[in-house]
């Protein structure tokens, strides 16, 4: 700037000068590209050489990013089916609530998004960590008397998976690892290895409702352990952790100077009658990095905006806070459009209309998703070789079944497998989970879709049964 430059003259790159090209070098140089287009271009009939010559390779990163459950999908869906007469497709399998269309956002929401659209105030870029109202709601909606947050606490992301990737990437470094649950959510260890990190998987155990064995889970713990992530309500098990259980993650976590990563995207999908607590709220000397989202309890899975919050009480992660800035401007921010709405649906006005309207629907959600469970639970439990373990919240079941019971069909995933060829019923194997001989159903969809579901299951076990007698 303030300089006259030559045309020739090459300009820096990144803050690194580049030297000076002498002619006889650029005439070289030009020569040679323009033979390579030559080839490139199937002269002489070269397009042999080219295609030998040309191979662009993926990154380190990119080769150590794999979702486990990849193979076991490709192989479940990859084979050719032909239609089942009277028996439509029902797909238990994705967690997404607005699958079936009987579940819809609240119109409280769908109405700020059309007023915001038109407003034409949230098209351009934001702070990358989010804008300064939608951070001050979420700050307000999940503060708690033992755990107040700021607005400078809280950090805007892509969906919940994208706090995720935040939290795990502002935290381990190649060769650390992370304490993660099994059953479990696979993104957790995606992120890790994408890293060149590792995971260390401690046990949920179904016969005590899918709590942890913490004994177990603090023998895990090493020199390279960074974090202990604590998912709950839990997906795939539909679990809601009690109070006691939860003061159990927390003392680990004290003595090993572990920060706890919480996710808590299902936290306010928990059933009547079962008490959900919030991590940080029980964690006065404990750092908690907790993640959520508007997805599932919004019902908006597709318009990606989550967000992490900090509850730092021993003022252990003035770095990582910094660390975790940074990283977002990978991708300068979240949806300004969606943060827009957040503070209308996450802090409306007390006795408003926006506020009866946001309980009514949040009422019709959460009972739907309270009696799903309940039919779904009780309709299996009396099925040949099925074994429900009863949800506390979310919209998950993980279901035993028994190879004992059920001979030639041996792992969960040929389970899977085959009650989609026999009866066109699509459930995730538990295999995807960490869990061998159970399956997950999402039972979100409508009454007599589950219901359908159901029947063919119960068809589908009893006809295998007998296969063995």
């Amino acid at each position: 700037r303030g300089r006259s430059l030559d045309p020739s003259t090459p300009l820096p790159l990144m803050g690194v000068p580049l030297q000076p090209t002498s002619p006889a070098k650029r005439n070289k140089t030009e020569t040679g590209a323009a033979l390579t287009c030559a080839i490139g271009d199937g002269a002489s009939g070269s397009s042999k050489q080219h295609a030998k010559t040309w191979h662009v390779a993926m990154s380190v990163k990119a080769q150590r990013t794999a979702n486990p459950i990849r193979a076991i999908m490709e192989k479940i869906t990859s084979q050719k089916r032909e239609p089942i007469e009277g028996k439509p497709m029902i797909p238990l399998s994705l967690g997404d609530p607005t699958a079936f269309g009987n579940l819809q956002a609240p119109e409280v929401l769908s109405e700020t998004m059309v007023s915001l659209v038109r407003g034409a105030k949230h098209n351009g870029y934001g702070n990358s960590a989010g804008a300064e109202d939608a951070r001050a709601a979420v700050a307000k909606r999940f503060s708690t008397p033992h755990c107040t947050y700021k607005a400078s606490d809280i950090i805007v992301a892509s969906g919940c998976s994208g706090a995720l990737e935040l939290a795990i990437n502002g935290i381990v470094d190649e060769g650390d690892n992370l304490l993660v649950p099994k059953p479990g959510f696979p993104l957790y260890q995606v992120l890790a290895e994408s890293q060149g990190a590792s995971v260390k998987e401690y046990d949920l155990l179904p016969s005590q409702g899918w709590q942890a064995d913490l004994a177990q889970l603090e023998s895990l713990v090493d020199a390279r352990t960074k974090a202990l992530i604590v998912n709950n309500p839990s997906n795939p098990c539909g679990s809601v952790f009690p109070k006691e259980h939860l003061l159990g993650f927390i003392d680990i976590a004290a003595r090993h100077k572990l920060p706890l990563i919480a996710d808590e995207i299902y936290g306010e999908m928990a059933f009547e009658g079962v008490a959900f607590h919030p991590l940080a709220e029980l964690a006065p000397h404990v750092p908690v990095i907790t993640v959520g989202g508007l997805a599932k309890q919004f019902l908006v899975p597709g318009w990606r905006v989550g967000w992490l919050m900090l509850h730092d009480p021993v003022h252990a992660l003035e770095d990582l806070r910094e660390g975790f800035n940074r990283l977002t401007q990978l991708i300068v921010g979240a949806s300004t459009l969606v943060q827009g709405a957040v503070p209308r649906v996450l802090c409306p006005e007390a006795g408003s209309a926006d506020a009866a309207s946001l309980a009514a629907s949040d009422q019709h959600y959460m009972t739907t998703l309270q009696d799903n469970a309940r039919f779904t639970y009780e309709r299996l439990k009396g099925v040949v070789g099925l074994t429900p373990v009863e949800p506390q919240g979310a919209m998950y079941v993980m279901v035993h079944y028994d190879p004992a019971v059920l001979p030639g069909i041996p792992t969960d995933a040929e389970f899977v497998e085959r009650l989609l060829a026999e009866e066109a019923v699509f459930v995730l194997p538990g295999a995807c989970f960490g869990a061998p001989h159970f399956f997950r159903i999402v039972f979100s969809g409508p009454r007599e879709k589950l219901a359908d579901a159901f029947d063919r299951m119960e068809a589908f076990c009893m006809r295998h049964r007998e296969e063995g007698v």
